[in-house]
């Protein structure tokens, strides 16, 4: 099964990453940019037909691994 995971750093945690890349675009003459933030997004295929086990598996995944739940919140999208 296909699942994509995004990972969001929380609004209220400095994104330095995302800082940079503003500061680099607006060297580049891209003034009009108010704010960057930098997320990732994770495709994975899991076995499974199950769409609920799988999500919950991901989550779990998430919470051990994937995502730091002191900085950051994840949402999971099951394909098909």
């Amino acid at each position: 099964m296909r699942v994509t995971v995004t990972v969001d750093r929380r609004r209220e945690i400095a994104d330095p990453e995302g800082e940079v890349v503003k500061r680099a675009l607006a060297d580049l003459g891209h003034s009009g940019v108010a704010d960057v933030r930098m997320d990732r997004v994770i495709h994975m295929e899991v076995d499974g037909d199950d769409p609920e086990a799988v999500r919950s598996e991901v989550e779990e995944m998430c919470r051990k691994l994937l995502a730091n739940p002191v900085l950051e919140d994840f949402k999971v999208e099951i394909g098909e």
